[in-house]
This record gives structure tokens, sequence and C-alpha cells, in this order.
């Protein structure tokens, strides 16, 4: 191989929970709900699907449909996306909803899947090429420097700073061209079968994990060592 792309969410890194995002906003900002208020406004969030990385909403709004389709394509329109869904459910101050959006973006609020360094690591070792590639609204780099996984990362090819989203194979490109890798040696893994398969149109090895909780995963990057296993570049 003479790359590997990864995607961001559920592959190499996941977001806290609804209930630890809503409480690190409140505690934040000094405001106290009871444990179940807490509980309560944090389920209520996750059903609207308010917590980028986290569950999808179970209906978007008509008023939002438009902006939910192309929200990875700016970082105006994924706040205005998410902050729309976070207002659907009430909070004891309405500046709340834009603290959750920017508590999202903090590196403290990912977690790393356990075999995450592990495997980056490894591959650097053999000389194969890394990229990120995420629809995404906003910078994740200071996510990776903060969990010390930046150093194993050639490349971000991220949705927001080029307009164009995954499937789109424009994406996959962009992320290609940088690692100066041919797509036919290229294998993408990723955690979502419509937006990473889309690496296969341009003839990339596509490899899907399971987006589950960091506890529950450790180890479900390892086999892409075996996929990759094929000499990287000299």
């Amino acid at each position: 191989m003479d790359a590997v792309l990864f995607d961001f969410s559920g592959t190499l890194f996941r977001i806290e929970s609804s209930e630890a995002w809503l409480g690190a906003v409140l505690e934040g900002a000094g405001v106290t709900l009871s444990g179940a208020e807490l509980a309560e406004t944090a389920r209520a969030l996750e059903a609207a699907g308010a917590l980028p990385g986290g569950a999808p909403p179970l209906r978007v709004p008509a008023e939002l449909a438009g902006v939910w389709e192309i929200r990875d394509e700016s970082s105006e329109l994924h706040r205005t996306a998410y902050t729309g869904l976070s207002r659907r459910v009430r909070l004891p101050d309405p500046r709340l909803h834009d603290a959750l959006y920017d508590r999202h973006m903090t590196p403290g609020a990912w977690r790393p899947y356990p075999d995450a360094a592990e495997v980056l690591a490894a591959l650097r070792g053999r000389g194969v090429a890394v990229g990120v590639v995420s629809n995404i609204g906003w910078d994740l780099r200071p996510v990776f420097r903060a969990h010390g996984l930046d150093r194993y990362v050639d490349t971000y090819a991220l949705s927001y700073e080029h307009g164009v989203r995954k499937p789109d194979p424009r994406l996959f490109v962009a992320a290609c061209t940088d690692l100066g890798a041919d797509p036919t040696r290229t294998l993408m893994v990723g955690d979502d079968l419509r937006a990473d398969g889309g690496a296969a149109a341009l003839g990339c090895g596509v490899h899907f994990v399971d987006h589950l909780p960091v506890a529950e995963r450790p180890a479900g990057l390892r086999p892409v060592l075996d996929l990759a296993r094929t000499t990287g570049r000299p």
C-alpha cells in the first residue's frame, strides 16, 4: 500500500456521551441540574441529534432539512445545523446551545480508540503514508495534537475546507494527491458504508469498522495492518 486514509469520528476517535457533553457545559457555565434533569435533557439532545459525532437525529425538522444535507460543506452551515437541532430542546439558558457546539470541538470531548496510536505508529514504521478524510465543519487537527496522534498523520482532507463531502470522490482525490499516492494502492478505513465507500469509485480498497463506544471496540483497527501489509512507499 502507498497510503491508508482514515475517517475521524467513529473510526479513529469517538465523541463523549451526550450526558458527559451536557454535564461539562453546565459545569463550565455554573449551572446545576439534578441528576434526573441532566439525564432527561441529555436524552432529549441525543434524540434531536444535536451532538456532532453522536447519534443521528430521529427526525430532521423541515426548516433544517436543506442545511442538514450540506452541513459539512462549511463551518457556518455545520454550526447552523447542529445548534438548530439543539435549540429544539429547552435548556436553562439559551446561550448554552452555542456552548454545547463549542464543547464538541475541544480535544477533551474526544477519545481515541484504544488501538489507534498502535496502528498509526505501525503504518508510519512501514513507510505507509496516512491521511485523514472527514466530513466535518471545523478543524480537527488540535484534537490529534492534544492526543499525540498528529505525528502519524501526513495530510488532512476536511470537507469544510474543500467545499465537498464524502462520498464525493474529489475529497479522496485531494488526500491521495497530497500524499502522492496511487488510489489503487490506497486503503480507505471508515464506519459509513455510503460516505467512506465513495473511495471505491477511485479504485481504493475500502475497510469498515463498527461505530461503537471506545470501551466496546478495543481492537477494531488492527485488521488494517494486515490489509496494508504490502510494501509502502520507500
